[in-house]
């Protein structure tokens, strides 16, 4: 009872505003601890009502976008602790949809992908944990482990009736988020694979944009974003201006005036207006979004490939008062033309779906690869 007494307090400390109806707000109080009273007399087992009041809050969260998630004391400090060199992971960037964990996207060259996860999977069993009714964080916890140790993964897939069995040994996840080579029989074209936007993404990626430029039969690039789950926003703004003379790169919009903000390019195109195929599918999420929006937004590079996934929003980490933490969906992202790339992605100019069978990104059966080449010979 005085969890429930201690919680019609909070709520009103929180949610009491003069601009909504105050008998509104006192009735749906007063019917919240009514349903926690008949849980705790007529509930067919004895539950935890700490636990309870986890579900509700995290239900709350969850209910606003796929996003947004509570943290309880325990998986937040654990979620904060440095774990170098003693847990390992999978490899995936994931969210929460209907209920079960969804693949964002895999990363390259990680035990996930190596298995053979896709961006788009459901993740509906880990281990033999149902996922249903879990958080987002209660799943990234069970996915967790030490190094070495392996996880079963029963997945869902669309347009595969019986759900997929993967056995996954965990690692310590080391992306290199940039990597290149020249393609084509020709030797005439840069090619650029970006992973994840990290700290240094830009850097690395000026630096090989620069040794192209000194090799005079380069002639145009393809930008490879596929299955890049994101990153830093400062970074695509970086890695977008090294392509754009001038113009709107991305704007932010949030209820606070600080969240609120727009980013321009600054004059000078390190390529001098080369072409540029950029390459995207499912698993582009977030920055990579931002890159190719609004390299497309502004005619300076053909977008190939597959509609990226449409994670068009930022999140703060909030410290709460009883130790733990949540997840909070603060602000969303607009492309140049005004577009929210929220639950929408970025349209590809041209759709090139992947073949299903023996597909590999950055392989000689990577269709979306070859297609890309043929245009500049086209």
């Amino acid at each position: 009872m005085k969890k429930i007494v201690f919680l019609t307090i909070l709520f009103l400390n929180i949610y009491y505003n003069p601009v909504f109806p105050k008998n509104d707000l006192y009735q749906k109080i007063d019917l919240f601890g009514e349903v926690l009273e008949n849980i705790k007399k007529d509930y067919v087992e004895d539950v935890d009502q700490a636990e309870i009041m986890d579900s509700a809050i995290n239900g709350v969260l969850q209910s606003l976008d796929p996003y947004s998630a509570y943290m309880s004391p325990e998986l937040f400090k654990e979620m904060q602790t440095d774990t170098r060199g003693q847990f390992g992971g999978l490899g995936i960037e994931i969210g929460m949809e209907a209920g079960v964990v969804k693949v964002i996207s895999p990363i390259d060259d990680t035990p996930a992908a190596k298995a053979g996860i896709k961006a788009g999977d459901y993740i509906v069993k880990i281990g033999k944990e149902q996922v249903q009714g879990k958080s987002l964080m209660e799943a990234v916890k069970l996915m967790r482990g030490p190094v070495g140790t392996s996880i079963d993964l029963t997945v869902r897939r669309k347009n595969v009736k019986k759900p997929l069995e993967f056995n996954i040994t965990r690692k310590i996840i080391q992306v290199q988020s940039v990597s290149s080579r020249v393609i084509s029989k020709d030797k005439n074209l840069g090619y650029i694979r970006l992973k994840s936007f990290n700290e240094n993404s830009d850097e690395q990626f000026l630096k090989l944009i620069k040794k192209f430029e000194k090799n005079s039969k380069i002639k145009g690039y393809v930008l490879d974003l596929r299955n890049n789950p994101g990153g830093l926003l400062t970074q695509a703004i970086n890695i977008t201006d090294f392509f754009l003379d001038d113009g709107e790169i991305v704007s932010t919009k949030g209820r606070k005036i600080s969240e609120t903000r727009k980013f321009f390019a600054r004059k000078g195109d390190e390529i001098k207006g080369k072409p540029i195929v950029v390459l995207i599918n499912n698993g582009s999420a977030s920055a990579s979004e931002i890159f190719a929006g609004a390299l497309k937004d502004h005619k300076r590079a053909i977008i190939l490939g597959e509609n990226s996934y449409g994670k068009g929003s930022v999140q703060s980490i909030i410290p709460l008062r009883n130790g733990g933490g949540m997840r909070l969906t603060i602000s969303k992202y607009y492309l140049p033309s005004g577009k929210s790339i929220s639950e929408v992605g970025v349209t590809p100019d041209i759709l090139v779906e992947e073949t299903e069978k023996d597909f590999k990104i950055n392989s000689e059966k990577d269709n979306q690869l070859n297609y890309a080449i043929k245009l500049f010979n086209s």
